[in-house]
């Protein structure tokens, strides 16, 4: 009798290549077109940025630092939403490294105390001039400061804290209302937290404890006590 064939009865087995689907010369595009997408993803961020900050600076211009907007709700509105805009697409920046010291000088408001200032320092014979913020992050200060030239300063003192990426938490320690040769001591009173939702070379915008909105700019100067 024949010998039979061992091979022909075995089950065929195929071994499978586990680098048969690998082709490292498709992977290039791959890895390339994830590259142009976050490209182009943060270019139309930017330019949304870009866009809806001048939006804003187009709204806060003839508003008298916000004077005129106390007066007129559909412009808060539209201010308003400008500022919310920029906040959620600027949501992931840092605003409290460094680039947050300076002297930043105020360009609108919703604060009915500061624009009260403002509006009715003329009742004290003098004029409201810049009002400043001055911040500097290493030494944890910040003085929030109202001129009236040629002599005249009123500003407060205050210890400050980073609490978070965007946020700054603070505490009145003193405040001083000052004239040419004459300084009047007050007493602090309190303390809260602002978040600066957008910073850049030219200005910030900021949104702090009570819901007011601010918009400063960088001031050609910096102020000292």
């Amino acid at each position: 009798m024949a010998a039979s064939s061992s091979s022909s009865s075995l089950p065929a087995i195929s071994i499978s290549n586990p680098f048969a689907h690998f082709n490292p010369v498709n992977q290039t595009p791959n890895i390339r077109y994830r590259t142009l997408t976050t490209r182009s993803s943060l270019t139309s961020q930017s330019q949304s940025l870009s866009s809806a900050k001048s939006n804003l600076l187009r709204l806060i211009s003839d508003q008298n630092r916000g004077i005129l907007t106390q007066s007129d709700p559909q412009k808060l509105l539209q201010i308003t939403d400008a500022i919310d805009t920029i906040a959620s697409i600027n949501r992931d920046q840092i605003t409290t490294d460094n680039s947050l010291s300076g002297t930043w000088r105020l360009l609108w408001t919703t604060e009915k105390e500061q624009l009260f200032i403002i509006k009715n320092a003329s009742f004290f014979g003098t004029e409201a001039g810049d009002v400043l913020q001055v911040i500097d992050v290493e030494k944890r200060n910040l003085n929030n400061v109202i001129t009236f030239p040629p002599d005249g300063v009123f500003f407060v003192r205050s210890d400050m804290e980073i609490a978070s990426s965007q946020r700054v938490n603070f505490r009145f320690s003193s405040a001083v209302l000052r004239g040419k040769g004459w300084e009047f001591p007050l007493p602090p009173f309190g303390q809260g937290w602002f978040e600066s939702v957008y910073l850049d070379e030219e200005i910030r915008v900021v949104k702090d404890i009570r819901g007011d909105y601010l918009v400063v700019d960088r001031a050609p100067y910096s102020w000292t006590e």
